[in-house]
């Protein structure tokens, strides 16, 4: 089995925040909540995110920049990171997605990608 030296996990889990939105004025706020664990072999720096948020009317916002709220968060094999963050959209359900820069303490560069999440004001219930 192969060792994955560059590996980070990410978990993100979303609120919508109904105080803080203003529907007639099409703004709807959400707060997410990410944990990144370094899941591979070698400690990492995150450097950079990179975020696409796009609305059901298929309008994108890209959020490129430093670090996360603030910080550049450095993980050893198997530590955690979790940092709440905030977003609005334009309608009551949008998606998310992106990607962090790393750099290993080995000096290679690497993204880990943000698999795509919902936002919605209201859970939906599958039977």
């Amino acid at each position: 089995m192969e060792t994955k030296f560059h590996f980070v996990d990410i978990d993100v889990k979303t609120t919508y925040l109904a105080q803080d939105s203003q529907p007639g004025q099409a703004q709807y706020v959400f707060s997410y909540t990410v944990t990144i664990k370094n899941s591979g072999a070698v400690a990492a720096q995150l450097l950079r995110r990179h975020w696409i948020i796009t609305d059901a009317n298929g309008i994108k916002i890209e959020v490129i920049g430093e670090g996360v709220v603030g910080e550049q968060p450095y993980l050893r094999p198997g530590e955690k990171f979790q940092y709440t963050s905030m977003t609005s959209i334009r309608t009551p359900v949008g998606v998310m997605h992106g990607s962090y820069q790393l750099i290993g303490d080995d000096g290679v560069m690497f993204d880990a990608p943000i698999p795509a999440f919902r936002l919605a004001t209201l859970r939906q219930v599958f039977h």
